[in-house]
């Protein structure tokens, strides 16, 4: 089983209008809502591609029940911990000649909360697969992936971390089985810039050397390089398409690559998740199962 946390789930309210004037009633074309957070964004995608899943994390309130009726509508198993305070947070997109975004908090998690959740990792098996994806709350100690990871660490279970900087550094120590950094993220950790394909590659190795089994780094536009767990470079290039989203792009490629790996065949995981990627860039919301297998087919 894949098992997913998203500590600080929320409702995507995307609205497009046609030019914003503030200070001004502004009113919209369309709209949309998605439920979204790094983890949940994964489990959707793994679910359109025939993949189980349980998502855990946090939720709270009103939109917490929504969050977690939707996400079991589209046949994710759910085992949150309910918080008593707060509501789980609406993040507003607003799509118009330019695109803005208001983020909300989301509630404060309290240490029992969060001793909950560790309970919940102790179901972990041999053989399953833990996803740690995004930022960290401010309610929440800025150790916490350290933390799961040292709890699930006594068994053979594989952990996929999809973080910037000292939150992905941090835990290299635990071996986890796939770590994903675009090249921006990953030459912001060693303190240069990345522009060439052979930097990025011997950067990807060092997170390798210091523990990483897997090292998968998205380009943007030049595609995506993976340093797989025998040391093998392979290279992928990009789809086509008009790019009309980018949130969830980068989970949607960690569950492209999840879905792809069960084969063994690292390339073909490559590959998958360069077209997961792909199809939630080309749509409005996250990658379907259609549009996925037909950019595959670039590839």
């Amino acid at each position: 089983m894949i098992y997913t946390i998203t500590f600080n789930p929320a409702i995507d309210y995307v609205v497009h209008t046609d030019k914003m004037a503030p200070g001004k009633i502004n009113r919209s074309r369309s709209e949309q809502m998605y439920c979204g957070g790094k983890g949940i964004n994964v489990s959707l995608v793994l679910s359109e591609l025939g993949v189980a899943s349980k998502a855990l994390g946090f939720v709270a309130g009103f939109t917490g029940r929504a969050i977690e009726d939707g996400i079991a509508g589209k046949g994710v198993e759910t085992d949150f911990v309910h918080l008593t305070n707060g509501c789980s947070r609406i993040n507003v997109k607003i799509k118009s000649d330019v695109e803005t975004d208001l983020n909300g908090q989301g509630p404060k998690i309290p240490e029992e909360a969060v001793q909950k959740l560790y309970k919940k990792l102790e179901l972990l098996r041999d053989g399953d697969t833990l996803v740690l994806a995004g930022s960290i709350p401010g309610s929440l100690p800025d150790d916490i992936y350290e933390k799961i990871l040292a709890r699930v660490s006594d068994r053979n279970i594989k952990t996929v971390v999809d973080a910037t900087k000292n939150l992905l550094l941090n835990v290299l120590k635990y071996k986890p089985f796939l770590v994903k950094p675009n090249s921006d993220e990953l030459g912001e950790m060693f303190g240069v810039t990345l522009s060439r394909g052979d930097e990025i590659i011997s950067f990807a190795k060092k997170l390798k050397d210091m523990g990483a089994v897997n090292v998968l780094v998205s380009m943007a536009g030049e595609g995506a390089i993976l340093i797989d767990a025998h040391g093998c470079v392979h290279r992928c290039g990009v789809c086509r398409g008009e790019v009309k989203n980018s949130v969830g792009a980068g989970d949607s490629m960690v569950a492209g690559f999840l879905a792809g790996i069960q084969s063994g065949d690292y390339g073909y995981a490559l590959k998958l998740g360069t077209a997961a990627g792909g199809a939630t860039a080309f749509s409005d919301g996250l990658a379907e199962k259609e549009m996925i297998y037909r950019l595959l087919k670039q590839l």
